[in-house]
């Protein structure tokens, strides 16, 4: 005979029954009050990547928007958690990590444009085995990701498959005086399996990455709207955009 629990719940009784007890611990989970990505007053250059140059203007402004859900919050502090045991990992396997500045004790970063344009790296590694492809110091920047995007990053690489990471990584490297190749790790989020990709210094890729940032910048400065990617706002990509209702209908 089943345990019944302290709720009244069958626990083994039906799938319906044991929806709705997951259901109703998710749903207290997400009611919780969370704490929100704190709005930024410059571009970051995890942002230029971004295809959707007035999607970048609103992030950039504080444009009104709907608030993260607490899943996507829940999914960006899971890549402040991975980034912190990869370098644990990393160390572990002979890597020497730094990923604050020690003058400062606060991350590594760029700052241009009078602060307007700015960059924070996941760290440096100023020694480690001798890998080929690998030269030292270097930039060290990692990703977690699903099933799918890493999947596509270990058979396309990062310039092909997740451009806009590639993007950022050219500008740290432009922006940082590192020319030698960066260390990209990722870890898939589903399997814990660890991809690792020396991304070479793309000077093109870095210089059309300024040139948009400069861009974006003057035309917040002079009041303009660039075009948005979408043209209907219930079909993708605006319909997924949190600034949809502001961009649409101000």
């Amino acid at each position: 005979m089943p345990f019944p629990s302290e709720s009244g719940y069958d626990l083994n009784r039906s799938s319906t029954l044991r929806e709705a007890f997951a259901a109703s611990i998710a749903e207290r989970i997400d009611a919780a009050p969370a704490e929100e990505r704190e709005a930024r007053n410059y571009l970051g250059a995890s942002l230029i990547g971004e295809p959707c140059a007035r999607r970048i203007q609103y992030e950039v402004l504080a444009a009104p928007a709907e608030p993260h859900s607490a899943r996507t919050l829940r999914i960006f502090r899971r890549g402040h958690l991975f980034e912190a045991e990869v370098a644990g990992w990393l160390r572990q396997a002979g890597f020497k990590v730094s990923t604050l500045n020690p003058s400062t004790l606060q991350p590594y970063g760029f700052s241009v444009a009078k602060g307007r344009f700015r960059g924070h790296i996941d760290g440096i590694i100023f020694d480690g085995p001798a890998v080929d492809g690998l030269t030292y110091p270097c930039i060290w920047e990692n990703k977690a990701l699903g099933e799918k995007g890493w999947k596509e990053l270990v058979k396309h690489g990062v310039a092909r498959a997740h451009p806009q990471y590639a993007d950022q990584i050219a500008l740290y490297q432009t922006y940082m005086d590192s020319q030698a190749p960066a260390l990209l790790t990722a870890v898939n989020a589903n399997t814990m399996e660890i991809w690792a990709e020396a991304v070479a210094f793309d000077p093109a890729r870095a210089q059309a990455a300024s040139d948009r940032a400069i861009h974006i910048l003057r035309a917040i400065d002079a009041g303009d709207l660039l075009p948005r990617i979408g043209d209907d706002p219930e079909r993708f990509p605006c319909g997924w955009c949190r600034f949809r209702e502001h961009c649409w209908k101000g």
